[in-house]
């Protein structure tokens, strides 16, 4: 490998890179090959059983007692064995992946066998015993995968949220995401700031010659000015890929004996929460996750807002009032009979759920008008004069008692949460975590210290450009260390 490596890979005097070359490939080849269920646990038609590692193809033929693997990527029939007694295991197809055209870059094998729980745990329990074999831990095919340059930290994160997707709206994101539509975009930045970094070092290394352009300068800054720009707008997007990746936090808020907790068993099509005609029912947050429209929801029921000499009751208000303070989306429900008798109530109903500060802030709020069973036609039609009148829209009347007015509603509910989440098939792609957040805050902060050092001291503001550029790599995996890649695949799955 050395000799082969010096003479015809490396030009004269390279001999000090291809040892490095060799002690890392040395390392690889020691590699642990690991090993997993990949599929779903429990009984099914099919598991599929995973390796990756060096060893990987000498336990294809010792669990299948052939002298050659197959065809690369292609299923064959074979029988499964227990290597130790030559038992029979199961009939299945395997599939045999060298690297590096496989998931994780190296040797892999997927092993296709019936699903029930015994065909399953002998196969484990053989390919447990055999040597430089062991479990895989969570996050491992994904994490060498990321280590063998298969995939960027922003597409691993993706397809991670691809396996946890339960909304099309997750599914699509988190789809764009690991096909590296992100990824190619913070990389797109990267190598726009490398290219500016290294015009300023050659200015500020090289200004004395002839070599240097007069505008090298001006170049800097408008390349910075225009990436600040961009990622200011990056920035501002209403933080909508983490919440179509988390789920929109929504909550039922108002006054007591509203019909809250009716409106949430409506919209979850159970008895989720206990109804009763006496005032105060609720006094803790009833939380519960829903698909509406494709995009996720978190919703939260909370105690009625009303003054209370009630200890418990009264937790449960600071609670309902805190919950409505870090809410994305509130649903203010009142009344519709007491509102249309009294059009005080609706207004001082509003601005105790959302304070006129929030108000003012033009919090992002759903008025919801409920029993409205209990009133005809022509009092429904005044009702929605008077909250045109207060500027207190847009509104819903409905009834959680019999249903109706349920269906526009959740028409007008699933259109908040599209303009909340927006189209994540279309568009700039949204950063998804609050790493991705805090990073590229950073590196705006350092464009920003550019600007100030440029006109007084270009080598710390060179130093800037180097700051701004170590973040954006924190991003792809360029830069990182061992507890950001133990934090990222944590909350994979074992045999992922």
């Amino acid at each position: 490998m050395w000799l082969f490596l010096q003479r015809r890979l490396l030009p004269v005097g390279s001999q000090r890179v291809c040892k490095l070359f060799c002690r890392l490939y040395c390392q690889a080849a020691k590699r642990d090959t690991i090993f997993a269920l990949s599929s779903g646990q429990g009984k099914c038609g099919v598991a599929v059983i995973r390796t990756s590692g060096p060893a990987s193809c000498s336990a294809l033929l010792c669990m299948t007692g052939t002298k050659e693997p197959p065809l690369p990527r292609t299923a064959t029939l074979r029988r499964i064995c227990d290597p130790s007694s030559s038992e029979i295991l199961d009939r299945g197809l395997v599939l045999w992946f060298p690297g590096p055209a496989s998931f994780t870059g190296e040797d892999s094998v997927e092993f296709h066998v019936h699903g029930g729980p015994a065909v399953v745990s002998g196969v484990l329990n053989a390919l447990g015993a055999l040597p430089e074999l062991r479990f895989a831990e969570p996050g491992e095919f994904t994490k060498r995968a990321f280590q063998n340059g298969k995939l960027d930290l922003t597409a691993a994160e993706g397809l991670g949220d691809l396996i946890h997707a339960e909304t099309e709206g997750q599914r699509r994101q988190a789809l764009r995401q690991m096909d590296g539509e992100l990824g190619q975009l913070y990389q797109h930045w990267t190598d726009t700031l490398t290219k500016t970094l290294a015009h300023l070092e050659a200015y500020i290394d090289f200004s004395e010659d002839d070599n240097i352009e007069d505008d090298v300068l001006d170049q800097v800054e408008n390349a910075v000015k225009a990436l600040e720009k961009e990622l200011t707008e990056h920035l501002q997007d209403g933080r909508r890929g983490q919440r179509l990746r988390d789920g929109v936090h929504v909550v039922i808020a108002g006054p007591a004996n509203a019909g809250k907790s009716s409106l949430l068993n409506q919209l979850c099509q159970k008895p989720t929460a206990i109804v009763s005609p006496v005032a105060g029912t609720t006094r803790d947050v009833v939380e519960t996750a829903l698909n509406i429209g494709g995009f996720p929801v978190v919703l939260s029921d909370t105690a009625g807002l009303r003054e209370t000499t009630d200890v418990v009751e009264m937790e449960g208000v600071s609670r309902a009032r805190q919950r409505v303070r870090d809410a994305d989306l509130v649903l203010v429900i009142v009344d519709g009979k007491v509102a249309a008798e009294q059009p005080d109530h609706l207004t001082m109903s509003m601005v105790d759920v959302l304070s006129p500060d929030e108000l003012n802030e033009m919090q992002t709020y759903l008025l919801v008008l409920n029993k409205m069973d209990l009133l005809g036609e022509e009092d429904q039609a005044n009702l929605l004069r008077t909250c045109d009148r207060l500027g207190v829209g847009p509104a819903c009347l409905l009834s959680c008692k019999t249903g109706d007015g349920i269906v526009a509603f959740l028409n007008a509910l699933q259109k908040q949460l599209a303009h909340m989440c927006g189209d994540p098939r279309t568009g700039s792609p949204s950063p998804t975590q609050a790493r991705h957040q805090l990073s590229l805050q950073k590196c705006l902060e350092a464009l920003r210290c550019f600007a100030e050092y440029q006109l007084t001291d270009l080598v710390l503001a060179a130093e800037q450009l180097r700051l701004a550029r170590r973040q954006l790599g924190r991003l792809t995996g360029q830069v990182g260390t061992e507890e950001l890649l133990a934090i990222i695949f944590k909350d994979f799955c074992i045999g992922k």
